[in-house]
């Protein structure tokens, strides 16, 4: 009789708890969206800030470079360049793929 009766105990309390979750659920997954959508700006804002950086950075290293007469000069704003623009499509592919 004594197990019967914490077996039935043990069922209505898994029971319940199962009926206590479902309540917010939907909610619960919409307020995550929103949150991780709210990073978005300010993150796109940072990649374009890092790649303006980045953009300056080699441009003084190119110049330095086209002022002492190095002949690997193009290669070196080539790949300065494509740095930045990587930078500007990444931050512009996640943000329309991800909004």
């Amino acid at each position: 009789m004594r197990k019967k009766t914490l077996l039935s105990m043990a069922m209505f309390l898994a029971i319940g708890s199962t009926l206590f979750a479902q309540g917010n659920g939907l909610q619960g997954i919409n307020d995550a969206t929103n949150m991780v959508t709210s990073y978005f700006d300010p993150g796109t804002k940072l990649i374009y800030a890092i790649g303006a950086v980045v953009g300056l950075i080699g441009g003084v290293k190119v110049y330095g470079k086209f002022s002492s007469g190095d002949p690997d000069t193009s290669k070196t704003a080539a790949s300065w360049f494509g740095a930045c623009i990587f930078l500007i499509v990444a931050a512009t592919i996640l943000r329309s793929f991800f909004l």
